[in-house]
């Protein structure tokens, strides 16, 4: 499923701290990574010259600690921006998934890692997992990245709204079961935005369809070997109803889907799934839709 990923990093404290974790994607079948960094050079070509070197002792670094946990690494620099190489490479490479990281902290702290995630997103053609950071603030008032490690597959969260990308992402938990994960949330929310004015009185009626679907995709992942398999149905707000039963009932991988891009990425769950991202403390695999030029 995911057999090579690319990681990007920054050398930054937080891009140590993912590095450091990876290991819990080795039950996915993660078997080889590429570690890249990019230059964020937009002219000046004759500059990576100069920094590619120093760059390199840094990634060999990083390598090595991968290496440690039995992955296969290869190191790329690329001169670029940020989130425009990190595609790019994915692309040509032709990895099943890419690992950034992501705080959520202030502007004012913010990291490159952590402000390259939602361009990413944006972009990007591939799934993306975005690992989850804390900040903590030390008494000579500097900042410390730390990642806690999990195993992702020990209980999916997967939050849908039905669409055809969400069907997409559906795709991704079937295999991370098929992988060995046996515990599954299945989530949809009535949103109560949409029906609260004029739509109030068919919330019965929707709320059979929906779980009607949700006991059928249940009834997949356990013929595929889930035990443990739940459906919610919670009438709320999208984004807290992900946050608030993500964290309360101990995920370790939220698991949706991604609408448009730009603008449109404020539509629908693409920007419910940007939102998650931003505000949960749970790493989020974020399946984008196919492209037309994807399409057979």
């Amino acid at each position: 499923m995911f057999s090579k990923i690319v990681v990007a990093t920054d050398f930054s404290e937080a891009s140590d701290s993912v590095i450091g974790c990876l290991h819990g994607l080795r039950p996915l079948g993660v078997q080889e990574v590429i570690l890249m960094h990019a230059l964020g050079l937009r002219h000046l070509e004759e500059l990576k010259y100069l920094l590619a070197p120093q760059a390199e002792r840094k990634l060999q670094d990083q390598k090595a600690v991968l290496v440690d946990q039995g992955f296969q690494v290869t190191v790329r620099i690329e001169p670029g921006l940020p989130s425009a190489e990190i595609n790019r490479v994915a692309r040509e490479t032709e990895a099943s998934m890419i690992v950034v990281g992501s705080h959520g902290a202030t502007l004012s702290r913010e990291v490159l890692l952590g402000s390259v995630a939602t361009e990413v997103l944006h972009r990007s053609r591939h799934p993306v997992l975005v690992a989850r950071l804390k900040i903590h603030d030390t008494v000579d008032d500097r900042t410390r990245c730390e990642m806690v490690c999990t195993d992702f597959h020990r209980h999916v969260l997967f939050a849908t709204d039905f669409s055809d990308t969400a069907e997409r992402a559906f795709g991704y938990v079937e295999k991370i079961v098929e992988s060995g994960g046996r515990r599954v949330t299945l989530l949809h929310v009535q949103d109560r935005s949409h029906i609260e004015h004029h739509l109030l009185d068919r919330l019965d009626e929707f709320n059979r369809i929906d779980e009607e679907r949700l006991a059928r995709m249940r009834a997949r992942l356990q013929e595929l070997g889930a035990d443990d398999v739940r459906i919610e149905l919670p009438y709320g707000h999208p984004v807290d109803e992900i946050v608030e039963r993500a964290a309360g009932e101990d995920a370790t991988l939220i698991v949706m889907g991604s609408q448009g891009r730009g603008v449109l990425a404020a539509m629908v769950l693409g920007g419910v799934s940007l939102r998650v991202t931003r505000l949960t403390s749970v790493p989020v695999l974020v399946v984008p839709p196919i492209r037309s030029s994807q399409r057979p």
